[in-house]
């Protein structure tokens, strides 16, 4: 029960509780906020591209929380008990990670091995608090969507650990060093400038580093803490008019930010991020001062129902998306994935309340040595107090005794799939084999060249004969492009066409369809490397002109990493298709995957191919989006299947370029 003083009335008689008390209105409210964005923005990036922003608001409630119980504790009891505080955070935390790990880990095992790669690593991080560093000294990708970490919410968990286990110990010094509580909160405040100033000074190519370090992500954290510290003595932050108009402009603009600022976008780590954080600060302080009716909305139950359970469900949502992705795999915006995706938030939720309700509340309310003896009682058959039907004790000793198994089970399980996880996903072995196939094609090539053949590439311009066109379906013309989205049926008569004037330059798709690719046209040269973006396509297309190696049919496949999202990708792929010139015909395969800028880089493409008669899109995307099994887990690159489709498809749309 919330904790007050006789209230104050103001100019707009709204209550003012005290600057510590006990529950603090609406916090709640902005936790469910806060992990509903999360939770979109890993569902459905295209929606939400500025969902991640919801962790920031994460660390402005718990640099805010912390920073109010330990100088509550001052306050009240002229001291500060730190293990206790660590054994406190402990109760709160450990529990559901605990679960979440010993969960996860075996059935994402079981059901896709892809999903366990580098597990040991991530375990190792869970266990020391240290995911954030530990995934930056492995040069994880937090944005790539087609290498998801199993356990990758428990980066933002371990800067809040290690806030925890530091923050307490600064506070003293803090405290004891600096007498007047507004000066403390500027030694804060400039703290958070310093880290977020840090942020925007270390930003490269790969935001990670930046947004995964607790030296430059700290400032969410510093601000919710200054924002506490400032509270005994100025009172609360809004107040009167204010307290009812900014906290509304406040959540506005955060949410327009949730919808704009996308993660690739270099102002979100120069200004954006900090941007959002101050929002939040503002919001929190709307939850600290009167009760408006804008404190009120955010108590609305459903809402207040997600804020409780928040913390299970921002663990969990990430691994059920994943598992739930492996069983049901789909294209975004497709009716299979519109299923999954209820599947996955209905499991989730329902997921995060058993955690909440069976495990988190009993270790928080009664301690990790309470709740054993509970379980070991319940367990031994041994009635709990008060007056209980034994036909209500049996259940319970059952219920005891099936969890205690399930837990053994769990626990010998991640063992063993942390002990037997692949070092490689499926994808990365087809990358890299893709690669090497590619290398041995160049080799076969060099030696026919040598022998005495002439494949295209070797200085003189050649054309080849065209392939065939295919058989028409019925009730199309020759030559017309397959109806609908499957896979197109029919093959062109492969007689006369060996690829010898076959050109294919790409990224890391590409390079996975390399063996297929080179198996329909053992004489072409394939180029594909993984990382590649729009920005190399240039400098390899005109490297190429100049050796008299670019031949006459020329596959781009590129995009996979990041769409045209840098600035100047979209220039590039002009300037690709100029110094490939009009007397060549060109496919633009698209692209798939489950980043907010797909979608917008797909449509980027088929305005690009009509501006040239020579070029043509090979569809892959809505290839997929009829057969999702196409892909590995990574929902990305073709599988072994999948690389046999999209082979045909590169030859069909060369077929409809020649019968233009």
């Amino acid at each position: 029960m919330e904790s007050r003083r006789d209230s104050v009335q103001t100019g707009d008689r709204t209550q003012v509780r005290p600057p510590v008390g006990g529950h603090i209105r609406g916090l709640d409210g902005l936790r469910g906020i806060a992990v509903l964005a999360v939770v979109a923005f890993h569902l459905a990036p295209w929606w939400l591209a500025g969902g991640f922003l919801g962790v920031d608001l994460f660390f402005v409630i718990s640099g805010f929380l912390i920073t109010t119980l330990l100088v509550r504790e001052v306050v009240t009891r002229r001291r500060l008990d730190i293990p206790r505080f660590w054994l406190r955070r402990a109760r709160r935390l450990l529990p559901a990670l605990f679960l979440v790990i010993v969960v996860a880990v075996p059935v994402a095992r079981f059901v896709e091995p892809d999903l366990t790669v580098g597990i040991g690593r991530q375990a190792l991080g869970a266990a020391t608090f240290s995911t954030n560093w530990v995934e930056i000294a492995a040069g994880t990708d937090y944005f790539d969507e087609t290498a998801p970490e199993l356990l990758r919410p428990l980066w933002s968990l371990a800067i809040e650990e290690q806030f925890y286990l530091l923050w307490p110990i600064a506070l003293v010094f803090l405290l004891a060093a600096v007498r007047r509580a507004t000066s403390r909160a500027r030694v804060v405040l400039a703290a958070a400038l310093a880290s977020a100033g840090l942020m925007a000074l270390l930003l490269d190519a790969d935001p990670t580093r930046v947004y995964y370090g607790t030296d430059t992500h700290a400032f969410g954290l510093l601000l919710g803490a200054a924002l506490a510290l400032r509270r005994p003595r100025a009172g609360p932050l809004l107040a009167g008019r204010w307290a009812r108009v900014v906290p509304v402009l406040a959540l506005i603009a955060l949410g327009a930010l949730f919808v704009v600022l996308p993660s690739a976008a270099p102002s979100a780590y120069r200004g954006g991020l900090l941007l959002a954080t101050l929002l939040s600060v503002l919001l929190v302080a709307a939850c600290a001062g009167p009760v408006t009716w804008f404190v009120r909305a955010l108590e609305l139950p459903p809402l207040a129902w997600v804020g409780v359970r928040s913390y299970g469900i921002y663990l969990w949502h990430w691994p059920v998306l994943l598992v739930v992705a492996a069983v049901l795999p789909a294209e975004p915006g497709t009716a299979r994935w519109w299923t999954a995706a209820a599947v996955a938030v209905a499991a989730t939720f329902a997921i995060s309340a058993a955690s909440y309700r069976f495990v988190e509340v009993p270790v928080r309310t009664l301690g990790f040595r309470g709740a054993w003896r509970e379980l070991a009682a319940a367990v031994r058959r041994v009635a709990p107090a008060g007056p209980m039907p034994s036909a209500g004790r049996d259940g319970v000793t059952i219920g005891a005794r099936a969890a205690v198994g399930a837990a053994v089970v769990a626990v010998v399980a991640t063992g063993v799939a942390i002990a037997t996880a692949p070092d490689r996903s499926g994808a990365e072995i087809a990358v890299a084999q893709g690669v090497a196939a590619a290398e041995a094609g160049k080799s076969t090539g060099q030696s026919r060249a040598a022998g005495g053949t002439s494949p295209a590439g070797s200085g003189e311009r050649r054309t080849a004969p065209s392939p065939s066109a295919p058989a028409a379906a019925p009730g199309t013309e020759p030559g017309a492009e397959p109806s609908g989205t499957a896979e197109p049926s029919g093959r062109p008569d492969r007689s006369q066409d060996d690829g010898a004037d076959v050109s294919g330059f790409g990224d890391s798709v590409l390079a996975a369809a390399a063996p297929a690719l080179l198996d329909r046209y053992p004489d072409a040269d394939v180029d594909g490397v993984p990382i590649r973006t729009w920005l190399d396509a240039p400098a390899l297309v005109e490297k190429a002109a100049e050796k008299g190696t670019l031949r006459d049919r020329v596959v781009l496949n590129f995009g996979t990493n990041g769409g045209f999202q840098y600035a100047g990708s979209l220039t590039a792929a002009r300037r690709t298709l100029d110094l490939i010139g009009p007397e060549r015909t060109v496919v633009l395969v698209n692209i798939v995957g489950v980043s907010y800028w797909v979608p917008d880089a797909n449509a980027q493409l088929a305005k690009l191919a009509k501006k040239y008669p020579n070029v043509a899109v090979a569809d892959w995307h809505s290839v997929v989006a009829d057969r999702p099994g196409l892909l590995h887990a990574d929902r990305t690159h073709p599988n072994m299947e999948g690389i046999e489709v999209y082979t045909r498809l590169v030859e069909r749309t060369f077929a409809r370029l020649a019968g233009r």
